[in-house]
């Protein structure tokens, strides 16, 4: 018998088709007509959601509901006790108005390592090789005209600012390179989850690595960690990565850095203001770009929806989630 248990869909399921429908036994599924955050905010109003129990989030859906703040969940249904996100970072919600209206949040916590970790590998072998700038140069008929000489990684400090779930993937990947792997976390990590990896400060990270790679999640703390003043400490010559988030990184510091020699290359997944990128670093030829392509598998966003199903599922049936945010473990 189905349950009177109601999810909203914010977005839709491009893969996980038959798992969303094995939810038809214990939920019904409502759409919102909403194409814009005003619309969405009056069908709130209307009573169209009322007794939604738990909704399913894409990033997608931002374009419909905007930034889930304190203004968009003071309307939302009081019934509406759960926020599945399909994702690894949820900064387009923010935890503390969803705790203070009873909303559990959850997201997408692992799924997404390995498929990052290999764009991660990926920026940090083409950035450190030139491997940008040889297929410009490929492209425009000139062979290897004017592309200087890479660097191996082998021996290289690597700096990594997060080693969660996507940094320690990394480690794996680096370890097969011989790079000598340091980090740098709020907190110190058990030795197993360290895996050999170093623990510093943030400011010897800074100093020590030839290559830093940027895996934090954004938040009010993090956003621009890496600016005018942290580029000054850092080596001649670095190279920078960035598959988290692009506000982690201010993007015109980043630009000068490029600009004057002490980065001599990165690569970047991700940017400040997707789709946007700063034509600084678009008109850069030492600068690898990709369209925020971490996840952009089969696999991998099939296994994402599929999480956050599993979530519904938990709420659904057991009142809780397989995968809460740290901000609200425990509630």
């Amino acid at each position: 018998m189905a349950s009177n248990k109601k999810i909203l869909l914010l977005g839709k399921i491009d893969h996980a088709h038959s798992q969303w429908s094995s939810l038809d036994d214990i939920a019904e599924t409502i759409v919102p007509k909403a194409r814009d955050r005003a619309e969405f905010i009056e069908e709130c109003k209307s009573g169209a959601f009322d007794d939604v129990f738990c909704a399913y989030r894409t990033l997608a859906s931002e374009a419909i509901t905007g930034r889930i703040d304190e203004e968009l969940v003071s309307v939302l249904p009081k019934s509406l006790k759960f926020l599945c996100h399909n994702g690894s970072g949820y900064d387009q919600i923010d935890p503390e108005a969803c705790t203070r209206h009873d909303i559990r949040v959850s997201n997408v916590p692992t799924a997404v390592d390995d498929a990052t970790a290999d764009v991660n590998l990926f920026l940090i072998i083409g950035a450190l090789r030139n491997f940008n700038q040889g297929m410009v140069q490929l492209r425009e008929g000139n062979w290897l005209n004017g592309v200087p000489l890479g660097h191996d990684p082998e021996g290289k400090t690597l700096g990594v600012l997060g080693l969660g779930g996507i940094g320690r993937a990394l480690k794996k990947r680096t370890d097969a390179f011989d790079m000598k792997v340091i980090y740098h976390n709020r907190k110190r990590l058990s030795p197993d989850l360290e895996n050999g990896a170093e623990y510093v400060s943030f400011g010897d990270l800074l100093s020590k690595s030839d290559v830093i790679s940027l895996n934090l999640p954004l938040n009010s703390a993090t956003r621009h960690i890496i600016s005018t003043q942290e580029f000054a400490k850092m080596k001649d010559g670095v190279v920078i990565v960035n598959t988290a988030r692009g506000a982690v990184m201010d993007e015109d510091a980043l630009v000068q850095a490029l600009a004057s020699g002490k980065v001599r290359s990165c690569g970047l997944d991700v940017f400040e203001e997707e789709p946007k990128v700063h034509p600084g670093l678009l008109s850069n030829p030492s600068v690898m770009l990709i369209p925020h392509m971490g996840t952009h598998t089969y696999e991998t966003r099939t296994a994402m929806e599929c999480w956050v199903i599993d979530n519904l599922r938990s709420a659904i049936s057991m009142g809780k989630l397989k995968s809460p945010i740290p901000e609200q473990t425990g509630m």
